[in-house]
């Protein structure tokens, strides 16, 4: 019945019938993410969504170098499913602040692979302008894009209603924020579309402004009240992480509550949120880089099936060096293979 339920949840993202990120797989969980060790992608698996091991000992999954053209920096993972079950998407934050001693970066990174293992990528350097976008004849957001210092966190929406100008429907919403400091005072959220075959992207739209500078967003379909959920980090107005609710990916998308966001860390600061569901819950886990101790602490908190009330924080185990990054279910096949991926890559290394 499980599999039977994956693959309804298949047709009628297909169909158009929701905007939703596949989800497969009931034996384990992916931990993709960035590794604090260096700015590199790392995996880690687990069966209960909790306590992780690492692939690899956290060593990077495939070369930063290879994908990341312009920094040589993978920050930020997110990985998703294919729309249509074959295959998976990752998009990172091109960026390398140990080798340019700046938070400053210029661009994102689109990969695409078959079994987790082997990925194939494009680069998109935004301070190109308009060039390396597939809408040539599309309105530009800014009137010059080579002064664009931060294009930060990109993260992955599959969105079947999208309708290319040929026609064609459905595309992959790539979220982020961005910061021109010659044209905006602050970052702000914006998007852009990627074709299915997860190598051509629309020009960037702000997605919304609350007239403070916002970063980390990261969208989820909630289907407890049918609506839109975006946990962010606010670092205007009262910082920390918030969520706010919307009927469509589009929006509106209005201020949060300042009563609802994850408050019991305190002063300690925030960012970095992920919001995962294990297998048989109907609440939320929701998972996040607290980063003003030393060493940092990363977190996954519970919150109710609205994604609200956030609750009862406890460290991620078992993971080498986590950082900002997300949380793929995995099949029992995918499971297997990460392992025997891990062993074989350990064994031609002398590795134990």
């Amino acid at each position: 019945m499980k599999t039977i339920a994956c693959w309804v949840l298949l047709l009628f993202s297909c169909m158009g019938i929701s905007a939703q990120n596949l989800q497969k797989g009931t034996y384990g969980y992916l931990y993709c993410h960035m590794s604090d060790k260096g700015e590199w992608t790392a995996y880690a698996i687990s069966r209960d969504g909790l306590h992780y091991r690492d692939i690899l000992d956290g060593d990077s999954i495939f070369s930063p170098w290879e994908h990341a053209r312009i920094e040589g920096g993978t920050r930020d993972a997110f990985i998703a499913r294919a729309c249509d079950g074959k295959g998976y998407v990752m998009v990172t934050t091109d960026m390398c602040v140990r080798r340019s001693r700046k938070w400053f970066n210029y661009g994102i990174d689109l990969l695409r692979s078959d079994d987790l293992i082997h990925w194939e990528s494009v680069t998109f350097d935004f301070r190109r302008g308009a060039s390396i976008f597939c809408d040539a004849s599309a309105p530009d957001c800014y009137a010059d894009y080579s002064t664009i210092c931060r294009v930060w966190a990109p993260q992955i929406f599959w969105d079947p209603a999208y309708v290319w100008p040929d026609g064609t429907k459905g595309g992959y919403m790539i979220y982020y924020s961005m910061l021109n400091p010659a044209e905006e005072k602050y970052d702000r959220m914006y998007y852009s579309y990627a074709d299915r075959s997860f190598t051509r992207l629309t020009k960037p739209r702000q997605l919304f402004d609350w007239g403070y500078a916002t970063i980390d967003a990261d969208i989820n379909f909630v289907p407890a009240d049918g609506l839109y959920h975006i946990l962010i980090k606010k670092e205007g107005g009262k910082p920390g992480i918030f969520t706010t609710k919307a009927p469509s990916l589009l929006g509106p998308w209005p201020e949060p509550s300042e009563q609802d966001y994850v408050s019991f860390e305190g002063n300690k600061l925030c960012e970095g949120s992920s919001a995962f569901q294990l297998v048989g819950e109907q609440g939320w886990r929701v998972a996040y880089i607290q980063y003003s101790d030393t060493p940092k602490h990363y977190r996954i908190c519970q919150a109710d099936e609205h994604l609200e009330n956030f609750h009862d924080p406890v460290d991620i185990q078992g993971v080498t060096a986590p950082q900002h990054g997300s949380f793929l279910r995995l099949t029992k096949k995918e499971y297997k293979r990460l392992e025997r991926f891990d062993r074989q890559m350990k064994a031609r290394k002398g590795k134990p």
